[in-house]
């Protein structure tokens, strides 16, 4: 693919936060993180008619975490073929350039209200800005160790996958010589790959669940298919070195993730990587009052993904964790096309009924559906692995199936989305029995 000229790049994301005179300007869509998901939303906004669309990014490029995903697997389900990350991130790129969408990159949204109004540090200077609509897609950020509570030293050489993905994609830097990998996230798993490149020895990937959290293709293809040890229910349960990781001690977990007695062993290594979990980065939601599932970590949001504040959307990892991509991008677009039409007066808050996780079902999204809604988009995960099973969504009420499929298998790791097609007529229950 042509690459998009570096005068050109920038002339598209240096437009943006221009003065007016008189009061803050009036955007009908700002579109909050310009990564797969926000600059899909922009598009789907302007392609819905909104006219004035701002797309503010606090990094100094668009793209998000997909310039450092030099690895391809991207654009299958957008584009029909696989490409890598910086490409399916200049394909849209080039989209919002055509389509003459406002951007601004370098620029930080330092508070966002209920009512819609934006209080930006830019390059350009601080502005107040109002909106319309709002879309966050603000991404997601990684757990740390200090999260998970490894004991031990503190020595140099442990790095989260993400950031460890970025020094040696981006900035050309070997992080060590021989890495432990914590956590089978998929980051993880293409880091394993990405540094068995490099020359740096992978001594092995330790999971503390008795599954994956990769997808499948991941771990064949990163872990497999080089010969890098994948062990499950085991975990790193010390760190040991003094100014630099000399080695971890793991040891296997009992199903209440526990670790076994006299099961720990040392392994010597001077880098950890860690991929035990990413975060929805909610901290605008939490200021602009936004409810918060204690189950996804984003918004709750109706089917026109709609938070519980009329006129702010969320879309992307910022909602909920995706594996691919190409799926946050649907979901910004979809985001932006109701955005528009929120901006234009013509969708209005409702009263809704609620969709509720049942039996092997982490979560389900969205969580609330206007009364009459029919074809619902509805994503879903399960607790854990299944097989014969049968996903039926219900009628909490009545138990009427709206909508049932069998499948051959189901994994915590992928996510899936049906189509409720019947009007949803009261609150529903998704579940999935073997």
């Amino acid at each position: 693919m042509r690459a998009m000229s570096d005068e050109k790049r920038q002339d598209v994301e240096d437009r943006g936060l221009s003065p007016r005179e008189g009061a803050a300007p009036l955007y009908d869509v700002v579109v909050i993180g310009g990564g797969p998901a926000g600059l899909a939303a922009a598009l789907g906004a302007r392609r819905a008619g909104a006219k004035d669309v701002l797309l503010i990014e606090r990094d100094k490029r668009l793209g998000g975490i997909l310039n450092q995903c030099i690895h391809d697997g991207f654009g299958l389900f957008l584009y029909n073929e696989t490409i890598t990350g910086p490409e399916y991130a200049e394909r849209l790129i080039e989209d919002v350039a055509r389509e003459g969408i406002r951007c601004e990159t370098g620029a930080m949204v330092l508070d966002l209200s209920a009512d819609r109004v934006l209080r930006v540090n830019a390059r350009s200077g601080y502005r107040i800005i109002k909106a319309s609509s709002v879309i966050l897609a603000m991404g997601c950020r990684e757990r740390t160790r200090e999260m998970i509570e490894i004991p031990g030293t503190r020595p140099a050489g442990i790095f989260t996958a993400g950031s460890a993905q970025s020094l040696v994609n981006l900035q050309n830097i070997r992080i060590g010589n021989e890495a432990v990998i914590l956590g089978s996230g998929d980051i993880g798993l293409i880091m394993a790959r990405r540094l068995t490149f490099e020359g740096i020895g992978v001594r092995g990937v330790f999971e503390l669940l008795p599954w994956t959290s990769g997808l499948e293709r991941n771990v064949r293809q990163c872990l497999m298919d080089l010969g890098i040890p994948l062990e499950l229910s085991s975990t790193v349960v010390e760190v040991r070195g003094r100014d630099r990781v000399e080695s971890v001690v793991v040891a296997g977990v009992d199903r209440d993730l526990r670790p076994v007695p006299g099961s720990d062993r040392e392994v010597p290594c001077d880098t950890l990587l860690l991929s035990v979990g990413l975060i929805p980065e909610n901290e605008l939601s939490k200021r602009a009052g936004l409810e918060l599932s204690p189950l996804t970590g984003g918004a709750v949001v109706d089917e026109t993904l709609m938070t519980s504040v009329p006129g702010i959307f969320s879309c992307g990892n910022v909602l909920h964790i995706h594996d691919v991509a190409d799926f946050a991008s649907h979901e910004g677009f979809a985001a932006g096309a109701f955005a528009a039409r929120f901006a234009r007066g013509e969708l209005l808050p409702l009263a809704k009924v609620h969709i509720a996780p049942g039996p092997n079902i982490r979560y389900a999204l969205p969580q609330l559906v206007r009364p009459g809604t029919a074809d619902v988009e509805l994503s879903f995960r399960v607790t854990r692995p299944a097989r014969g099973c049968r996903v039926v969504v219900r009628g909490r009420s009545s138990g009427r199936a709206y909508f049932q499929k069998k499948y051959g298998r189901l994994l915590p790791s992928e996510l899936q989305r049906i189509r409720v097609r019947p009007a949803v007529e009261e609150d529903l229950e998704v579940d999935c029995r073997e």
